[in-house]
């Protein structure tokens, strides 16, 4: 800027006034914290490896993964244990604040962690663990988000029927900034159409965080089953499961954290928003596949319409457990379009991707198999998901 007499201008002989000029300060170095916070933000992973590669003797670190308040988001912290953990009992019951976790008051904060399932650790390996948690209040009570204690006691009533379940867990990459990962920071993308399950590095952004992932999951012994590119550019999906009852949720809550974990390592934020951009692009889902002993067999599919029929009747209260918020997050997603039905009716149909229900071709050609609820939102709790679609084919609750 050019000083002249009580006047500013810019290059173009424009005159500005002294609060455009502080607007465009603010930005100007706004701007410049944000980028050093970001870099700040990121440290050599070269130089954590000199660490890690020391000796850590006979003693275990083993990490506690827990929900937390909002009933979408995970934390965790680590126990050092003084050998191997053969079996649950040997890891022990711990606690944490659960004021800082939207699940307690400050004036009466310690709140539980019961350890229920554990799985190899793919960041530590070696003999450390990661060890998933339900959360308990002071009064032994689950906390609110604490879905999984009824959900196994819902999987033990019907697992005569022996209920299979595959999840397709849809996901964002996002910059720091909250801007989809590899888009323009001034524009958009081209639109949808050659991004799904695509190639090439003008039409797959984070190709990498997925690769690790996936090998995490396998190391972990988690049933993760696939991965592929979704239809939005920088939006991935990856399938965990057949697997039975309760370690429908278990498997993906750990699959959840590993991601997470796998991307905070790349620099990259992970976002299940079930719709994070407007406009003419594709929300996402967490379709559930769906089986009984029963449908599973020849002559299944009268089961499968069974059930189905049953889904038609409880549309209202299933939406109110596909996601954290009772339907709101997926009043954005499920509009009728872009791969979706609508929210306010339900629907069923053989390979069709626009209802509610989708019966598979090959399902409905060989007359048994499972179907797909394709309703619940990326964000949803899997043991809501899983103990809802139990309770009301095989249970009639």
């Amino acid at each position: 800027l050019v000083q002249s007499g009580n006047q500013k201008y810019g290059r173009n002989g424009q005159q500005l006034s002294v609060l455009h000029c502080l607007i465009n300060l603010y930005h100007k170095y706004s701007t410049c914290s944000t980028l050093k916070m970001q870099c700040h933000a990121q440290t050599s992973k070269a130089v954590l490896d000199r660490y890690m590669s020391l000796p850590q003797g006979t003693r275990v670190q083993a990490t506690y993964i827990w929900i937390d308040g909002t009933g979408e988001g995970l934390r965790s912290k680590t126990k050092t244990l003084e050998g191997k953990p053969g079996k649950m009992e040997d890891l022990p019951i711990w606690n944490y604040d659960g004021s800082s976790c939207h699940q307690a008051e400050g004036s009466n904060s310690d709140t539980y962690l019961h350890p229920v399932k554990m799985y190899p650790c793919p960041f530590r390996k070696g003999d450390n663990v990661l060890v998933l948690c339900e959360a308990y209040k002071y009064n032994k009570e689950p906390t609110k988000t604490n879905k999984r204690k009824d959900c196994l006691a819902v999987m033990e009533k019907a697992k005569e029927h022996k209920p299979w379940f595959g999840i397709e867990q849809e996901y964002t990459f996002l910059d720091q900034d909250g801007h989809p990962f590899g888009w323009p920071k001034n524009g958009f993308p081209g639109p949808q159409g050659p991004y799904y399950c695509a190639v090439g590095a003008s039409r797959v952004y984070g190709r990498d965080i997925v690769e690790a992932h996936y090998r995490c999951c396998l190391y972990a012994g988690i049933k993760i089953s696939g991965t592929n590119a979704e239809v939005m550019p920088a939006q991935w999906e990856f399938q965990v499961g057949p697997t039975e009852g309760i370690d429908m949720g278990d498997d993906l809550w750990v699959a959840r954290y590993i991601m997470e974990r796998v991307a905070e390592d790349f620099g990259v934020v992970v976002s299940l928003d079930p719709k994070p951009m407007v406009g003419d692009w594709n929300g996402a889902g967490a379709h559930c596949n769906f089986s009984t002993k029963a449908m599973r067999e020849v002559g299944g599919m009268k089961h499968i319409e069974a059930a189905i029929e049953k889904l038609s009747k409880n549309h209202d209260s299933h939406i109110k457990a596909y996601d954290p918020n009772e339907g709101k997050d997926n009043e954005r997603r499920l509009t009728g379009a872009h791969e979706t039905s609508s929210i306010l009716d339900f629907s069923s149909g053989v390979a069709n991707r626009g209802a509610s229900i989708r019966i598979p071709r090959e399902v409905s050609a060989q007359g048994y198999g499972y179907l797909e609820d394709r309703r619940p939102s990326s964000n949803c709790d899997p043991y809501s998901v899983t103990m809802v679609i139990v309770k009301t084919t095989c249970l009639g609750d």
